[in-house]
C-alpha cells in the first residue's frame, strides 16, 4: 500500500476551508488518525493507506510523520528518494510555512490555487472526513491526543507498535 497523498492534501484543504483552529502538522496527524481509525472500524478499509504507531503523546503517522519531519527540519532528500515525490505532491496542493517554536519547528499549511476535490473520496470517506472535521475543529492538538487515548485500541497498543 502506498500513502494516498492526494487524499491527504485534499483533507488538509478541507480543514483549511472549514477553518479548523490551530491547524498544524501535529493536529493534522491526529485528525488523520481519527479519520483512518473510524473508517477502518466502520468499513474495514483504509482511507489514506497510512500506518499509525503509538507514540508517547499521540498516534503518529509513519510516512507522513517522516515527511513532516523532513520539511520541518529542512533536510535534504536524494532525488531518487520516493519521499521527495510525496513532498512535491503535497506542495502541489499546499504551501507550507515552517514556524520555529524554540526547541522544535511547527508546520503551518496554506491553501494555494487548488480547491478541495470531493470526487477523490467515496461517500463514506467524505462522511467521516466531514464528521471528524466538524466534531474536532476547535480542539487543540493536546485535547485531540487525549481523545485518541480514550480509544481502547490505542490504550491497549504498546508504545512504538502499530495501532492501525
Amino acid at each position: 500500500m502506498e500513502l494516498n497523498i492526494a487524499k491527504v492534501s485534499n483533507t488538509i484543504l478541507y480543514m483549511i476551508k472549514n477553518k479548523v483552529a490551530g491547524l498544524n502538522d501535529k493536529k493534522i496527524s491526529i485528525l488523520l488518525f481519527l479519520m483512518e481509525y473510524n473508517h477502518q472500524k466502520d468499513f474495514n478499509t483504509s482511507m489514506f493507506n497510512e500506518t499509525f504507531i503509538k507514540d508517547t503523546r499521540n498516534p503518529e503517522p509513519v510516512i507522513l510523520g517522516d515527511i513532516f519531519n523532513i520539511i520541518a527540519n529542512d533536510k535534504d532528500v536524494d532525488e531518487e528518494d520516493e519521499r521527495l515525490y510525496i513532498i512535491q505532491e503535497l506542495l502541489a496542493y499546499l504551501d507550507i510555512e515552517i514556524i520555529s517554536k524554540g526547541k522544535y519547528n511547527e508546520l503551518k499549511f496554506i491553501k494555494m490555487e487548488e480547491d478541495f476535490d470531493k470526487d477523490l473520496f467515496t461517500n463514506d470517506e467524505f462522511e467521516i472526513l466531514s464528521k471528524i472535521t466538524k466534531q474536532y475543529k476547535v480542539h487543540t492538538a493536546r485535547n485531540l491526543a487525549n481523545v485518541c487515548f480514550d480509544i481502547e485500541k490505542v490504550r491497549q497498543t504498546p508504545k512504538g507498535e502499530v495501532i492501525i
